[in-house]
């Protein structure tokens, strides 16, 4: 995995895989996968640009348990899907309000090539304070899930 982040700004990881463009876009952009690599749950009907849902990180309604809003951003199957997200309730997701995720997916000879990028973290206009503590907590989540996310592609890539 590949880090390429400006403190605290952009975040980025680039990871090489065996799949399809077409497998590692169903598997960043679908709940059934989501889960198996990130989130305990992820509610997201077609993702579609405009399309809302919801990641869950533990069990939803008990203590502890963390609901993010996310609404996607775009959806070019098999090249690129972004999604906005961590904006609180009853708020629209603009770059003031969440930050951006997007998947880029690139083929190569041997499978594709996943570039991920969240941005938006300068733009929420919190304290300094806060905006390191959110920006060191997301650099910390993504070098834990990015490896499960290429271990899942992985084990897809292989199965019969």
């Amino acid at each position: 995995m590949e880090r390429r982040d400006t403190e605290p700004g952009t975040i980025e990881r680039e990871i090489h895989v065996a799949a399809t463009p077409e497998v590692v876009y169903e598997v960043v952009s679908r709940p059934e996968h989501l889960r198996e690599w990130w989130p305990d749950d992820a509610v997201l009907g077609e993702p579609v640009a405009g399309a809302e849902g919801e990641l869950v990180f533990g069990r939803r309604g008990e203590a502890g348990a963390v609901v993010e809003r996310l609404t996607v951003v775009e959806a070019d199957p098999p090249r690129t899907f972004s999604f906005r997200w961590t904006h609180g309730p009853g708020e629209a997701a603009t770059a003031a309000t969440s930050l951006l995720v997007t998947f880029a997916l690139e083929p190569t000879a041997t499978g594709t090539r996943l570039t991920l990028t969240e941005t938006g973290f300068r733009e929420r206009g919190w304290e300094v304070a806060v905006l390191e503590e959110r920006y060191a907590d997301h650099v910390q989540g993504w070098d834990h899930f990015v490896p499960r996310l290429a271990a899942y592609l992985d084990r897809l890539a292989v199965a019969p």
